[in-house]
C-alpha cells in the first residue's frame, strides 16, 4: 500500500515525538536515582546511627547509678550477694576496667566497703545510652583483693566466669617467660602559682627487663639525676604557672623476662639489714619473726624467709582502707591490712630483724588478661639474700591469689615494669620534705609545699 507523504510526516513526528519521551523519561528516571540512593543511605544512617558511649559517659551512668540507689537505701548502695544483703559505700570506679562490650552494653568494675572496712569488688553490667543507662547484672567479684571468680574471654570475643580453681595462671595475673609492651607514663601538672619542682623515676634496663623510652613530652627545664646508691635515674624538672595544666608523658618500649632467684652481681650492701624511717630493724620485729620461724630457727634462711612470708600471708588482709599506701612496717603489724606497701614493708622489717637481707621495689603490674587498656596505679614487691641468692617475693599477690602463694615465692612474672628500688631515697636536689619514702607517682613540690599531679598508666601488647 502506497503511504501518503501527508500521513508519513505524521506517523514520523508521532514516532519522534515517542522517542523523545520515552529519552526524557530515561533521564528523570537517571536523574532521581542519586537522591534517591542518597535519601536510601540517609535513612540507613538513621537506623544504624547510635549516640557515642566513651569511658566517661560509663563512669558518670555508674556513678549516677550508684547514688541514686544510695540516696534510696538511708546512705548505704546495697549488694546481693547469695544470701546476703551487703550495705556498702562507694569507694571508687575502676577506670581503667570500664569499657564498651558491644552496643548500648557497658561493663564497670566498682570498689565499695562495709561498715568494718572490708571492701568488695563488684563488677556491673550496664545497657543505654549516655544519660539513660540502667544497671542490668550485679556480681561481687573479690573481697579484699581475694577474687571469687575470674573472667575468661571466648573465641567469639564475649566473656564468661570461671571459677578460681579452673583459672590459669595467665588468668590470674602472671604471664610466664617473657612480655613485650609499651607503657605510657603520664602525669597532669595542677595549677601552678609559685615556682614547682618534680620528681619522676626513669625505668632502666636491666638483666631481667629491657625498656626504652622511644616518647618524651617533659615540659620546664629538666634533667637526669643519678641514684647511685640505690642504681636509680630520676626525672627532674622545675617547673612555673607557665606549665599550669601541661602533661608530662614518658613512653616505654618493654621487654620483660619473668624473674626468679638470681646471683647477686656485687657484695650485699649494709643497708639491707639496717633500719627504714618506716621500716624498723628492732626488738619488736625480731621477736615476731623469731615466733613466726619457730621450730625452723636451726634451718637455713632460705627457709627462714619462707615462714615469714607464710605467717604475713596468714595474719594480714589486703585492704585499701586506712593509713594504708605509706609502707610502714609499724601500721601495718599493728592493723594487720594494708596493700603491697605494707606487705613487704612488714616482710624486709622482719627478715633483716632476723638477719636476712631484703630489700624494696617498686613499678607496675601489666594486667594478664587483655592486651589494652589502664592500669590500676602502682605495684610494689620484695627480694630477700639467701643461699648466694637474691629471690623475688610478692605477698600482697600470694595473698590474694592462694593458688599462687608458692609461685610467688621466689618468682616474679614477666607482666610487669620496675620504675625504683630502694627506700628513703636521697637526692640531688631533693625534695624540702628530705629523703623520699619510695618513688613510684611524681613527687611534686610547689613552693616547697606537697602537691599532687594527677598520673595515670596505661598499656598496649602486639599479639
Amino acid at each position: 500500500m502506497k503511504i501518503n507523504p501527508y500521513h508519513y510526516r505524521i506517523i514520523n513526528t508521532a514516532c519522534l515525538f515517542s522517542q523523545k519521551l520515552l529519552i526524557l523519561g530515561l533521564i528523570l528516571f537517571y536523574a532521581c536515582q542519586p537522591n534517591e540512593k542518597k535519601e536510601n543511605a540517609q535513612q540507613e544512617n538513621k537506623v544504624v546511627s547510635r549516640p557515642k558511649v566513651d569511658i566517661a559517659d560509663i563512669e558518670k551512668g555508674i556513678k549516677a547509678y550508684i547514688d541514686s540507689k544510695t540516696e534510696e537505701n538511708d546512705g548505704f548502695f546495697i549488694v546481693k550477694d547469695g544470701d546476703k544483703l551487703l550495705r556498702l559505700k562507694l569507694v571508687r570506679v575502676h577506670t581503667e576496667y570500664l569499657s564498651n562490650l558491644g552496643p548500648k552494653s557497658h561493663f564497670a568494675c566498682v570498689d565499695l566497703a562495709d561498715a568494718n572496712g572490708d571492701v568488695y569488688d563488684v563488677d556491673f553490667f550496664m545497657e543505654g545510652d549516655p544519660g539513660a543507662m540502667d544497671v542490668t547484672a550485679t556480681s561481687v567479684h573479690k573481697l579484699n583483693g581475694k577474687p571469687f571468680y575470674s573472667w575468661k574471654q571466648k573465641e567469639d570475643k564475649t566473656w564468661s566466669k570461671l571459677p578460681i580453681e579452673e583459672a590459669t595462671n595467665e588468668l590470674l595475673g602472671v604471664i610466664e617467660g617473657e612480655d613485650q609492651f609499651v607503657f605510657n607514663y603520664q602525669a597532669t601538672l595542677p595549677i601552678l602559682e609559685e615556682a614547682a619542682e618534680m620528681w619522676i623515676p626513669i625505668a632502666l634496663s636491666d638483666a631481667f627487663q629491657q625498656v626504652e623510652l622511644v616518647t618524651t613530652d617533659i615540659p620546664g627545664n629538666h634533667r637526669m639525676i643519678d641514684d647511685k646508691v640505690n642504681h636509680n635515674q630520676i626525672l627532674y624538672m622545675k617547673l612555673g604557672p607557665e606549665h599550669s595544666g601541661q602533661k608530662v608523658r614518658l613512653v616505654y618500649k618493654v621487654n620483660r623476662k619473668e624473674k626468679g632467684p638470681y646471683t647477686a652481681q656485687e657484695e650485699v650492701a649494709d643497708r639491707y639489714l639496717a633500719s627504714n624511717r618506716l621500716m624498723p630493724v628492732d626488738r619488736r620485729f625480731r621477736e615476731i619473726a623469731m615466733e613466726a620461724i619457730g621450730e625452723k630457727n636451726k634451718d637455713s634462711q632460705l627457709m627462714q624467709a619462707r615462714a615469714i612470708y607464710d605467717y604475713i600471708i596468714d595474719n594480714m588482709r589486703y585492704a585499701k582502707s586506712g593509713e594504708y599506701g605509706k609502707g610502714d612496717a609499724v601500721y601495718a603489724c599493728d592493723a594487720k591490712t594494708g596493700n603491697c606497701t605494707e606487705f613487704h614493708s612488714l616482710f624486709i622489717s622482719l627478715a633483716r630483724s632476723v638477719g636476712i637481707p631484703a630489700r624494696f621495689s617498686i613499678g607496675a603490674a601489666i594486667p594478664s588478661d587483655r592486651n589494652e587498656g589502664g592500669i590500676d596505679g602502682y605495684h610494689c614487691w620484695a627480694e630477700f639474700f639467701a643461699e648466694g641468692k637474691w629471690w623475688p617475693v610478692d605477698i600482697s599477690e600470694g595473698n590474694k591469689y592462694t593458688a599462687l602463694a608458692t609461685y610467688y615465692f621466689g618468682r616474679h612474672p614477666a607482666n610487669r615494669i620496675e620504675f625504683s628500688r630502694g627506700r628513703d631515697l636521697e637526692l640531688n636536689p631533693g625534695p624540702a620534705s628530705g629523703p623520699i619514702n619510695f618513688l613510684a607517682y611524681p613527687l611534686l613540690e610547689i613552693d616547697g609545699k606537697s602537691a599532687v599531679a594527677q598520673t595515670t598508666f596505661t598499656f598496649s601488647r602486639s599479639n
